[in-house]
């Protein structure tokens, strides 16, 4: 006599009480709010510390954003290396900072235009 494995979903569900879909959801929904949650900015309290003259700008911003690969490269070999400033006055900072990332890693949009000037020239008749 041969037995057979019933393995519906059903069968899972009377025999373990517990339903597999809803454990994964779960699961899902735990790793992103610990995820999201550890992604949560926190206030910057050097800024507050010492004068405020010893803070920067969109400009160092900026600066700091364009050489931020190679200044991860040299973090990962000394400790006294960071890629981002902690004493910045806030806004700014971050403006200057995403913008000089961006212009790094996207450039400045330059070389689109000139594939679009180019196509236009290949797709218009020649005159004879």
């Amino acid at each position: 006599m041969a037995r057979t494995i019933d393995t519906t979903h059903e069968t899972h569900l009377a025999r373990t009480g517990t339903n597999p879909q809803r454990r994964w959801v779960v699961g899902v929904m735990v790793v992103l709010v610990l995820t999201l949650a550890s992604c949560a900015a926190g206030p910057n309290p050097l800024t507050t510390s010492g004068p405020r003259a010893d803070t920067v700008g969109f400009w160092m911003g900026l600066w700091h954003g364009f050489i931020s690969p190679w200044t991860f490269l040299v973090s990962l070999f000394n400790d006294n290396v960071t890629i981002y400033e902690v004493r910045n006055n806030g806004g700014w900072y971050n403006f200057g900072f995403l913008l000089g990332v961006s212009a790094f890693f996207s450039g400045s949009g330059g070389g689109n235009a000139h594939r679009r000037r180019r196509r236009r020239r290949l797709n218009q008749p020649q005159d004879a």
